[in-house]
């Protein structure tokens, strides 16, 4: 029988559907993976079996192929676990294919199966919003970050035995699964009125945020440019929610969120080391991640 389901791949900064199809056919028992996973993906078949068989839930002995789609983008993480989860149990027939028709997965599974979050939900659910699916599945744990998208359904689950019940009747989810939001600090940390003397300083920095441009302060060690550079979101306006969900999907991408505060909602500060390398700073890799001046986003 033949499954599939949606999850999402993050390249770089933008987010890429993925198709995660299954099949279980007559043949000789083994577990294949093609689609250009990575060896962290391809671990998912140890972990998905183990997890299902700790669960009381026995795979028949057939050959189970898993394909990842489209299959020019390699696949990162273990957040292709609860996808790879669902549809084979999908494909094996105990669940239904049509369950996963326009639903989105992600989530990393543990040998017992329990569900660990993951980086990128935030993004991930964006997309899901975009794609008009019904709902998104996702770890518990980011459940918080998930639901900052008001009009997109989010369950959160915590092992695999609540993923089955959810995916069969989502009706079920209730609203004590909810989070009530949270208010963050959105006061700075350290306030610009607190600098004394350097006047000069001031009124050029002063001047700089009344118009968002920008300034580059030198001097010799000990002259105070980190002091008041530290200081200058604290004379900057506030961000918006908008803004706040911009920088909240640079940090989720880049696995620097809070879990009980996950939206950011006071301006960044970033004091990279003079010797961080050019990868660092400006972002990139084999497998892009967001550096320092991304991470900086609308901030200092």
């Amino acid at each position: 029988m033949f499954a599939s389901v949606l999850s999402a791949a993050i390249l770089g900064m933008e987010v890429r559907p993925i198709l995660v199809e299954a099949d279980v056919s007559d043949g000789l028992p083994s577990f294949t993976m093609v689609g250009f996973p990575s060896a962290q993906v391809k671990e998912a078949q140890d972990r998905v079996r183990t997890a299902l068989k700790n669960n009381g839930i026995s795979l028949p002995p057939k050959r189970i192929t898993v394909n990842f789609a489209p299959a020019d983008i390699r696949k990162e993480g273990a957040g292709f676990d609860l996808p790879v989860a669902a549809a084979v149990l999908a494909a094996a027939g105990v669940l239904e294919p049509a369950l996963l028709h326009k639903v989105m997965l992600a989530g990393e599974i543990s040998l017992n199966g329990e569900i660990h979050p993951v980086t990128g939900i935030l993004p991930m659910v964006i997309h899901a919003r975009e794609e008009k699916c019904r709902f998104c599945m996702i770890p518990h744990g980011n459940l918080k970050e998930g639901r900052l998208i008001q009009d997109m359904k989010v369950i959160g689950v915590k092992n695999l035995k609540e993923m089955i019940r959810f995916l069969r009747n989502p009706e079920e989810f209730s609203e004590e699964l909810d989070v009530n939001k949270e208010e963050g600090t959105g006061a700075a940390e350290e306030d610009f009125a607190d600098i004394c003397g350097q006047a000069g300083v001031r009124r050029a920095v002063e001047i700089a945020v009344s118009g968002f441009h920008n300034i580059l302060l030198i001097g010799p060690p000990g002259a105070g440019k980190t002091m008041i550079a530290r200081r200058i979101p604290s004379i900057m306006p506030r961000l918006n929610f908008e803004e706040g969900l911009e920088l909240t999907k640079i940090y989720s991408i880049a696995g620097l969120l809070s879990r009980e505060h996950p939206l950011i909602e006071k301006r960044p500060f970033r004091s990279p080391h003079h010797t961080c390398s050019p990868q660092a700073l400006a972002g990139g890799g084999r497998n892009p991640r967001p550096g320092e001046i991304t991470l900086a986003h609308r901030g200092v």
